[in-house]
């Protein structure tokens, strides 16, 4: 499978509307090369350089139909969408996206897609670790995009 953004290239730089800075709103996604068999996706979004253990998720979004090969930008803030899937909390508590907001320095995003052989059995509103811990056995396929951010004050620095 392959990840791509509109919004940003791989590696580069996430745009401050998708960040804590600007409108903070998710950037558009779209894949490709799905394999057969899939019956649903998982979306996720983690920052591994957050000074926590684990890094810090921002964005759980499961279930997401298998005929879909794109996300639109903004998704609302709601456990279930029609045509989209289910949304799980972010390590902020709360259900939806939340964008980059590095307390220093240059952080890593990385977006994940899964294909998954079946939809996982687990309600609105779960935790990162619910779903990995759901969708494990059942992964097809995975593809990863890799974008950075760091806020302006940093970037003028």
């Amino acid at each position: 499978m392959q990840l791509t953004s509109t919004a940003f290239s791989p590696g580069a730089q996430i745009p401050r509307r998708y960040s804590c800075e600007g409108e903070n709103i998710n950037p558009e996604l779209s894949w490709q090369n799905v394999p057969p068999g899939t019956k649903a996706f998982v979306l996720t979004v983690h920052d591994p350089d957050a000074p926590r253990a684990g890094g810090y998720t921002h964005w759980v979004l499961y279930n997401i139909p298998a005929q879909s090969h794109h996300i639109t930008e903004n998704v609302p803030r709601q456990q279930s969408i029609k045509g989209i899937g289910l949304q799980g909390k972010n390590d902020s508590g709360t259900v939806g996206y939340t964008g980059p907001c590095p307390p220093s320095g240059r952080h890593r995003y990385f977006f994940r897609l899964f294909a998954l052989d079946e939809e996982i059995s687990i309600a609105p509103g779960a935790t990162h670790r619910e779903v990995a811990e759901k969708m494990g056995k059942h992964i097809l396929d995975r593809a990863e995009l890799m974008g950075t951010y760091s806020k302006e004050a940093e970037q003028a620095a």
